[in-house]
């Protein structure tokens, strides 16, 4: 499990071996580490926090970064392996360490305004939400990318806002 922890980007990391408890402590510690517990989470300058109105704010942003939904109705969701085995990346995408293949976008997209970063070659997007006084942002989700995600996240950069929000 500890070898996990040196994953870098754009390795994966190897969950399959591993019980549901200690596949969570790893995430959970990956996810503390990277997000939680770093004081200087920060894109261009902003801070990105977790969604409020939850309960729990960070248990809530873990969940989103590492499940998916199954069910609309109840919104149950569950693991999801292509996120979990991708959870580090966001750091990393945050802190634009990676500058090739990279669409940094904000669009309308009839919920809100949403701040992209799309990882085009990894298939990758983290979705960011401004806060209301523009000076931090919401961290939404992050995702990897399957089927038509990747044409409809180019849709919308072709209908981005003039300037990142």
């Amino acid at each position: 499990m500890p070898f996990n922890l040196l994953k870098t980007y754009n390795q994966l990391l190897e969950l399959a071996y591993l019980s549901v408890s200690k596949r969570t402590k790893l995430l959970l510690d990956i996810f503390k580490r990277d997000i939680e517990d770093n004081s200087d989470f920060n894109f261009r300058n902003k801070k990105v926090n977790p969604v409020k109105g939850e309960p729990i704010p960070m248990q809530t942003l873990f969940t989103h970064l590492t499940t998916v939904i199954t069910d609309d109705a109840t919104r149950k969701r569950e693991f999801e392996l292509n996120r979990s085995l991708r959870l580090h990346w966001v750091k990393h995408h945050i802190d634009e360490k990676k500058k090739d293949n990279i669409l940094v976008f904000s669009a309308d997209d009839g919920v809100g305004i949403r701040t992209y970063i799309l990882d085009e070659a990894e298939k990758y997007v983290i979705v960011l939400a401004p806060y209301r006084n523009q000076k931090e942002y919401y961290l939404l989700t992050a995702y990897y990318l399957e089927g038509r995600n990747v044409e409809k996240l180019k849709k919308k950069y072709k209908r981005r806002l003039p300037e990142i929000l």
